[in-house]
């Protein structure tokens, strides 16, 4: 007699729709969405031709039960999906069509950092390639760089390694770098593919699986996974993403669209799409981004692979750092920023002003950080002084006459920083490098100047003659976010700790107020203007950070380094 007890997966996809519906699982608005149309297509589906089958999305489930972890606290341990996970398989592998194939040809998932969705995208890659019945299959996990897109390929590696079920049914290409998984008994491969790959033409996608969508400046390699699909039976293009900072790029274009899906099923003019899945879970507009509870919303693994300690550093943090708020935001709220923001407090910035007294400084230690300008424009030095364990701050401004007199027309506050010496002037039409030269050589001559950082696109020739001829160290320093990132957090932080003083210099503090900074897909900042022809300078700002850059690698002498 066939057993009556009900299905345990089943009990669990019901009772995880249950606790979003009635608010005992935590869930943004856009999840309990999602939950809200699969119940909706479950009542109205067969009107458009689809069928729930719940048999098909538990067969993918199951079979993560043949995959174990292989890094972190789980490693050796069997593979377990969290109830969100298996909601979402289940839904975007369960539905079909008429015709018996899948209903969902795009799954876009978003989920904040840590919530384990590369081990989940390997796993799903691991069954396209040997449980989904599809002959000479090709699963690509596709990334704007090799290295990236190698990523999911040796999660997925790693956990066939570990499953006595798969270990000597797929086969790899060994090697440092495995480039490829092949399941002979169908002809199958997967493999990595990059935007940079010599070949992007040829192929014949069964499943096209992307891990950090948000990271694609363009939709090209999106499109042509897109676009190879076209001889599959039920092909699937699989995304896992966190939260962007361009919502011009492939990724804002699918995250609106998702969005629009989930926010119009059910309404007349609302947006209708069958084939495409959306799972987005971020704190909803008015919700509190310091909250536990919010975090709870946002991030469906927490107290699983998303730490709540983790969470509580990182908040408190960016409530005191606004370059870390954007992070904080974007990584681990799943809400879309902007790459460039207002960034330093003015008011800490004032809470730093202090006497910087130059004839106390002579002798001690210090670095330049030089910032020079076109020949027609304003150039920056600073100099940042380490004494007794602090940090003093000291900056020269320098402009030609033609173009101050310029200024002085189109923006009549720059006069007096003129006629009180706080910008100094050069001869002429165009800067004067030598005046630069001759102030440098004497700070070096009253200081114990170690060296001085400037940007080799615009100061190489003066940095040449500086080191050749008065034997003052020049270093290179770039202007990317690898050589701006550590020095502008620092920057950042010393303000937030009074732990600089500045002397309070009216151009310097018009320059912090106007920078805005820059935050790349890894969390990494620069400084930058804030917007385009509008004649707001930062230049004496990026001195200094080039200036604390060169402090922070000093070999000698100590300075604690504040961290919150």
């Amino acid at each position: 007699m066939p057993s009556t007890k009900p299905d345990a997966l089943a009990v669990e996809f019901a009772a995880y729709m249950d606790g979003v519906l009635n608010g005992k699982i935590p869930a943004a608005t856009l999840v309990r969405r999602c939950v809200l149309r699969h119940l909706a297509d479950v009542r109205d589906g067969a009107k458009r031709g689809l069928r729930f089958d719940f048999e098909a999305g538990a067969r993918v489930v199951r079979y993560f039960t043949l995959l174990h972890h292989w890094k972190g606290e789980w490693a050796g341990e069997p593979f377990q999906l969290n109830l969100w996970q298996k909601f979402r398989l289940i839904v975007l592998f369960g539905w079909k069509r008429a015709d018996g194939t899948r209903r969902f040809r795009t799954g876009y998932t978003e989920v904040p950092r840590k919530n384990g969705k590369t081990s989940e995208i390997a796993g799903v890659g691991l069954y396209f390639l040997t449980a989904d019945g599809e002959a000479g299959a090709e699963i690509y996990s596709a990334a704007t760089k090799k290295d990236q897109a190698r990523i999911i390929l040796t999660d997925a590696d790693k956990m066939r390694q570990r499953s006595p079920a798969l270990k000597s049914r797929v086969v790899s290409s060994g090697g440092k770098y495995v480039q490829n998984l092949a399941y002979l008994e169908t002809a199958s491969k997967f493999e990595v593919l990059a935007a940079d790959s010599e070949k992007l033409d040829g192929l014949n996608v069964h499943a096209g699986l992307i891990d950090e969508l948000h990271a694609h400046k363009d939709r090209k390699l999106w499109d042509v996974l897109d676009t190879a699909t076209g001889s599959r039976r039920q092909p699937m293009m699989l995304a896992i993403t966190t939260a962007g900072s361009d919502e011009e790029s492939i990724g804002g274009e699918l995250h609106r669209y998702g969005e629009r899906i989930l926010e119009g099923f059910d309404k007349p003019d609302g947006v209708k799409d069958d084939t495409f899945f959306a799972f987005i879970s971020a704190a909803d507009k008015d919700d509190d981004p310091y909250s536990p509870e919010t975090w709870a919303k946002a991030n469906p693994n927490l107290g699983v692979s998303v730490k709540l300690d983790d969470l509580e550093r990182k908040a408190a943090r960016a409530k005191l750092l606004p370059s870390a708020r954007n992070a904080f935001l974007r990584l681990h709220l799943n809400i879309w920023t902007q790459t460039e923001t207002a960034w330093l407090d003015l008011d800490k910035w004032d809470a730093c002003r202090g006497a910087v007294d130059l004839d106390q400084l002579k002798g001690c230690e210090c670095w330049g950080g030089l910032d020079l300008a076109s020949k027609l424009d304003l150039t920056a030095f600073a100099l940042v002084f380490r004494k007794a364990g602090n940090y003093y701050l000291k900056e020269w401004f320098w402009m030609p006459e033609e173009s101050a007199k310029e200024r002085r027309r189109k923006e009549p506050f720059w006069g007096p920083w003129f006629d009180d010496g706080l910008i100094q002037t050069t001869p002429g039409s165009v800067i004067d490098y030598e005046f630069i030269e001759k102030h440098i050589v004497a700070c070096s001559e009253l200081y114990d100047l170690r060296d001085v950082a400037f940007d080799p696109w615009s100061a190489q020739q003066t940095a040449t003659q500086l080191n050749e001829k008065h034997g003052i160290k020049m270093q290179e320093f770039r202007q990317g976010f690898a050589s701006l990132n550590e020095p502008s957090k620092e920057f950042e932080k010393l303000i937030a700790s009074k732990g600089i003083v500045h002397g309070g210099n009216p151009v310097m503090r018009w320059m912090v107020a106007n920078v805005a900074v820059k935050t790349d897909p890894a969390g990494n900042i620069k400084p930058v203007k804030p917007e385009a022809k509008t004649g707001k300078k930062i230049d004496g700002v990026v001195a200094t950070i080039m200036a604390i850059g060169r402090a922070m690698l000093a070999d000698s002498g100590e300075i604690v380094f504040r961290v919150f």
